[in-house]
């Protein structure tokens, strides 16, 4: 198999945009800086720091001596500027779905080269994709966003690392095309399901709405 080397300006624009969020969250609930930072770096590194330590590799985030100083930095920078980046939302929404579909195919990439089975690489892409997100409601003492009914995220990384599974495992296709085409996958769902306000399947009781749906056939036949 074939393998992707993602540019490092482009891991660290993912990683900063993470940040932003995490920093953006952190300065409108009013933290302080410590909380500012602690949310920033949740937000770009806490899923590479999940993947990492569920493939038994070294953490990237340490290893790598750019990826701290630039969360550092951006932490600063929403510490500071919180209210003028709080103007850019719609920027940021866009630069987020962007991230997911990112973080999705460099977790998924990265199981693949460990040669793990194409369940553990839909796994290791989603917990890539989400881990920041869930560290930072676990920070926050609130319900996991990915848990909750609401906007496509860990249901579009779930789609994308399957479909990346499938395309650059069995089937053996260059991983270039397939990695792109899971971002934009990824990216998109994420962004059409905020704009059209598509929320992620709940729960549901099939016996129940079976029966429900006879009983009502049978009044109708009456």
């Amino acid at each position: 198999m074939d393998t992707l080397h993602i540019p490092a300006v482009v891991d660290l624009a993912a990683i900063v945009i993470g940040a932003l969020t995490g920093g953006l969250l952190a300065a409108r609930e009013g933290f302080a800086v410590s909380g500012v930072l602690l949310l920033a770096v949740s937000g770009g590194l806490g899923g590479g720091l999940i993947r990492d330590v569920l493939m038994g590799v070294p953490v990237v985030a340490l290893t790598n001596p750019a990826y701290l100083p630039t969360v550092a930095i951006t932490a600063m920078v929403t510490f500071f500027f919180s209210g003028w980046l709080s103007r850019t939302t719609a920027l940021l929404v866009g630069l987020d779905a962007l991230t997911l579909g990112f973080f999705t195919v460099i977790g998924a990439q990265k199981a693949q080269l460990a040669g793990l089975p194409s369940a553990s690489v839909v796994f290791i892409g989603v917990a890539t994709a989400v881990g920041g997100a869930v560290i930072r409601d676990v920070l926050l003492a609130q319900r996991a966003d990915i848990i909750q009914p609401g906007p496509y995220n860990a249901v579009a990384a779930l789609i994308g690392a399957s479909l990346l599974a499938v395309l650059a495992g069995p089937l053996d296709l260059p991983l270039l095309p397939v990695a792109a085409a899971t971002i934009v996958l990824v990216a998109g769902l994420r962004l059409l399901s905020v704009l059209r306000g598509w929320s992620a399947p709940v729960a549901i009781d099939l016996p129940l709405r079976a029966r429900a749906r006879w009983s009502g056939s049978r009044r109708r036949r009456r």
